[in-house]
This record gives structure tokens, C-alpha cells and sequence, in this order.
């Protein structure tokens, strides 16, 4: 993939999953991208990621359409729909693989809990239990007749493997903050496909970054720590560097963060309930 060319101004994005409806969370985040995008004249673009087949649904993308038009925000050019192009996230999959960076996994989440449970320690990670690199040691030949007979299997990023490539642990500009490093082993070997979903986040975010040309990467602080594993596959496929603002999430009255699985209340209700879209700004902490 040859990446755009950087834009003059600044490149923000807001790329929600088409999962559920948008909440106040949500205005809070896009709306942070579109002012900076705006106030420095730059560009605002809009992604649905909807890698997750079993569910993302087109309904939720188009609400969450009218609900961003409806909020008052304008992006640049069509919102690109990440559903569409699971070809560009093979590339670099096939990329990655034939640089000997990807293995093949085979173990099953059941299967991975009692290893660790038999290792006696159960290391984690920002993404929970780490995998303990299983099928990381299984012959070529092994591997090839797993596949041959048609096992199910995912696949793994090898994490020293990477970093050898990299040259080390890569490092990421915050704003407000500066220079800060990365530590991607923290991962384990991390999943970039698996049958459900032939791509990942990790893979598919950095990959798009990389392609519309985001200078700007603007989202929630419980993505800090991705940061890590999203400069180091930035690193290895010769992908621009973006900078990063990480901002509070917004939090509900009982102190937890806004989330779908737990019923945040969706802007659509509370356009339903009379409220306009000057009110849900203020609601998110970004008057005006």
C-alpha cells in the first residue's frame, strides 16, 4: 500500500464501529477530532469500522451517519467503510507473513486458559491473559498439516520476532505530553486475524491511518496503551507516523465510562426526548 501524501493542515479522524448506536462518549470524541481539524483548517474524515461481521450491522452505520449530520459535524469526502475492503488488510497480512512475522495459531480460548492455569501464572496484559506462544513452536511441517487438514486456526503477530525487525521498541508523539515509549511486548504475541474477523483492530486502524493520510490520531485514553502495539506494525510496513492526542473519556453519573454494552443512553433518544443538537454538545463537554 503506498500511503497519501500527508495534507498541508491537519488530518483528524473519528471512526466509531457500527455495533450499536452512538452515545454522548461518542459526540465527545468526534467532536474533539472535527474542532481540531477544523479550527486549523484541516481536513475531518469519517471510517465505519465494522470488521466484526457477527456484529456490525447497516442500520447502526446509517443512525450513526444521521446522528454525526444531525450533531452539526461535516467530514471530507465519503466515510470509508472498512467492510469493503478486506483485500488491502490481506496484503499486509501476506506482507507480514512472508517476512516470517505472522504464525498460524490453533488453540482454542478454552485451551489457552489451561495452559496458562497449568504454566501456574497467568501474565496479562492490556488486553488480558497473554498468550504463552504454543503454536510459535511447531515445526513448519507441523503447521503446514494442520492447515492442510483444515483447522480452524488464527493469526499471530511474533512479537520478538517484530521487534528484532524494528530494531527495538518503537516510541510516539503525545501532545501535552511529548516524546513517550512504546513497550508493544507487553502484547504477547497479539491475534491480527482470526476466521471471524479476517483482520483485526490493530492491523486495520494503522493500516487506514496510513492510507487517508491521518496526521492527527485524536481518541479515547483507554487507547494509550494500543498506541504501543499500533506504532510497532506502523514500523514494520514503512507507514507514516501520525501524532496522538489521548482525551478523558466521559464519564456517566455513576463515575463508569459511557459504553454500549451498558446501556449508554443513545443520542437518538435524546433527540427523541426533545433534546437539540446545541444541548447533547454541551451534554458532551464541547459547547459551541
Amino acid at each position: 500500500m503506498a500511503a497519501r501524501p500527508r495534507s498541508n493542515g491537519i488530518v483528524t479522524r473519528f471512526a466509531p464501529s457500527s455495533t450499536g448506536y452512538l452515545h454522548l462518549g461518542h459526540a465527545h470524541s468526534a467532536l474533539i477530532a472535527w474542532r481540531a481539524a477544523r479550527e486549523a483548517g484541516g481536513r475531518f474524515l469519517l471510517r465505519i469500522e465494522d470488521i466484526d461481521r457477527t456484529r456490525c450491522r447497516p442500520d447502526f452505520t446509517a443512525a450513526l451517519l444521521e446522528d454525526l449530520a444531525w450533531l452539526g459535524l461535516n467530514w471530507d469526502g465519503e466515510p470509508r467503510v472498512q467492510s469493503a475492503h478486506f483485500g488491502d488488510y490481506r496484503a499486509v497480512l501476506d506482507s507480514l507473513s512472508g517476512r516470517g512475522l505472522l504464525y498460524p495459531c490453533f488453540c482454542t480460548r478454552g485451551e489457552i486458559a489451561r495452559e496458562v492455569a497449568a504454566i501456574g501464572a497467568a501474565p496479562h496484559g492490556p488486553e488480558g491473559m497473554l498468550y504463552p506462544g504454543t503454536c510459535r513452536r511447531l515445526s513448519g511441517a507441523e503447521r503446514a498439516a494442520r492447515i492442510a487438514s483444515g483447522a480452524p486456526y488464527a493469526l499471530r503477530l511474533d512479537m520478538a520476532a517484530s521487534l528484532e525487525t524494528a530494531g527495538g521498541p518503537p516510541s510516539f508523539e503525545e501532545l501535552g505530553e511529548g516524546r513517550l515509549r512504546c513497550d508493544p511486548a507487553r502484547f504477547g504475541d497479539p491475534v491480527l486475524a482470526r476466521k471471524d474477523t479476517p483482520a483485526s483492530y490493530h492491523l486495520c486502524v494503522t493500516h487506514d491511518d496510513a492510507l487517508q493520510g491521518v496526521t492527527l490520531v485524536t481518541r479515547g485514553e483507554d487507547l494509550k496503551a494500543a498506541t504501543d502495539l499500533h506504532r510497532l506494525i506502523q514500523v514494520l510496513m514503512g507507514w507514516p507516523e501520525p501524532a496522538y492526542r489521548h482525551h478523558p473519556l466521559l464519564l456517566g453519573p455513576d463515575g463508569k465510562r459511557l459504553a454500549k454494552r451498558d446501556g449508554a443512553v443513545a443520542l437518538r433518544a435524546l433527540r427523541a426526548a426533545g433534546r437539540s443538537p446545541a444541548e447533547l454538545r454541551r451534554m458532551a463537554g464541547l459547547a459551541g
